[in-house]
């Protein structure tokens, strides 16, 4: 079972995708840059370390633990530029599979306990989804229920309604489709919903 976290606010989520095309192609000159000299990295460091930074501590609580993964991810991104291709979004979106790799091993190292931050303000979409009533127990229910999924159905719960990531960011960082992304997304909602209503009808 998952560890519950409760929270009011969560940090303010940029999406990948809030970004022109000048700002891509300037992107893209950094990254060109960082394959011929490692000094070229740096701009994509400091434009994404934040925000790799809190992806990585909203899934484990621990900011030790959160600073020495992130920083993996940053050397692993440096070491591996050159088998890096550009598909038209932000290089954000490559530095979010390595974060979701360097996590999971540290998941199987068992260095890491994983944790579901769940932000109560954002809850209550989920809760108009599932058109549930959205009362203090409802909501206490949903929590536990989310503590039951696996973390591939955590992921999809943590990056649509509490970091109110788009499908197409999601399918990007998970290297599905975006459909594929929107479909899964509503499996785990209709799975709860399912679960959901199974506790009610035995009360």
């Amino acid at each position: 079972m998952q560890e519950i976290k409760t929270k009011q606010k969560t940090m303010p989520t940029n999406s990948i995708y809030h970004h022109t095309e000048d700002k891509l192609l300037k992107e893209l000159k950094w990254i060109q840059y960082a394959k011929e000299d490692p000094r070229g990295f740096e701009p994509l460091y400091n434009k994404y370390y934040e925000q790799i930074l809190r992806y990585i501590y909203q899934r484990i609580d621990d900011k030790e633990m959160a600073f020495d993964i992130t920083s993996q991810v940053f050397l692993k991104a440096l070491n591996n530029i050159h088998k890096y291709e550009y598909r038209g979004v932000p290089f954000a979106s490559w530095l979010y599979r390595i974060a979701k790799s360097e996590l999971y091993q540290s998941f199987r190292d068992s260095k890491a306990k994983r944790t579901v931050n769940i932000d109560t303000v954002h809850l209550a979409d989920m809760i108009d989804e599932m058109e549930e009533a959205g009362t203090d127990e409802d909501r206490k229910m949903l929590i536990h229920l989310i503590g039951e999924l696996n973390d591939d159905e955590v992921q999809l719960i943590e990056m649509r309604y509490f970091e109110k990531r788009s499908f197409r960011e999601i399918g990007e960082i998970l290297e599905i489709t975006e459909n594929n992304a929107k479909v899964k997304s509503h499996r785990v909602l209709k799975k709860m919903k399912k679960l959901f209503n199974q506790i009610e009808n035995e009360k």
